[in-house]
């Protein structure tokens, strides 16, 4: 909710005004940069004067939509409520590629760089750090200069294929430990091959820690 102090007269610069104070308010958070894109209200719109601060409201959205309907009112006698229209971008830095990127890429430092784009027209997201997608491969490839979206990800992998990993199995009662490459990728509790280093054999197992692969019966 925010107030705004008119004058003796309410005139589409005032509505127009409340409204676009509200959306900076609501979407102007930090490391944000919001531009109003202009949206003129009909010149001929003709409201009863408003003796109390225009009172603003805006409606509860997921994400960051590019236009919002705001609620401008008047609490006074007679009240009225209008709907003005605000078009709007919303730039902060997400993370870019900087080269093409294959399926199955864990990307560093090196594979992105931080750059504004408007996150009104990124409707599926984006990725600010790569914090964010730390164990996460690509579920797909992408160009240069795309924008990161949680989407391109797969699930996090607590073992990636190819990589060595310790196979532990159950023998007897006598737990039993051999070193194996993971033939698959996949997060604790995932279900991988294992290819056991001295038999060559392939061993079906789940994951049950960073590098570790319980061998099942």
């Amino acid at each position: 909710m925010l107030a705004s102090t008119v004058h003796a007269d309410t005139t589409p610069t005032d509505l127009r005004t409340a409204a676009e104070q509200a959306v900076r308010a609501q979407y102007g958070t930090a490391g944000s940069r919001v531009v109003i894109v202009p949206t003129p209200l009909n010149a001929r719109l003709h409201l009863a004067a408003c003796n109390h601060p225009l009172q603003t409201h805006l409606p509860m959205r997921e994400g960051t939509p590019s236009r919002v309907a705001v609620s401008v009112s008047c609490a006074g006698t007679p009240g009225w409520t209008i709907q003005v229209p605000v078009q709007m971008q919303v730039f902060r830095n997400v993370l870019v590629t900087n080269h093409p990127l294959a399926r199955g890429d864990m990307l560093g430092p090196g594979d992105v760089h931080a750059e504004e784009r408007d996150v009104a027209r990124l409707g599926y997201g984006y990725i600010e750090s790569l914090d964010q997608i730390l164990g996460h491969s690509l579920g797909r490839p992408l160009i240069a200069g795309v924008a990161l979206e949680p989407g391109d990800f797969n699930g996090r992998e607590t073992v990636h294929a190819g990589e060595e990993v310790q196979l532990v199995a159950q023998l007897d009662g006598i737990e039993v430990r051999a070193r194996g490459m993971a033939l698959d990728g996949g997060d604790t509790g995932a279900r991988l091959r294992v290819r056991n280093d001295n038999s060559g054999r392939v061993i079906n197992g789940v994951v049950i820690g960073d590098g570790q692969v319980q061998a099942l019966p």
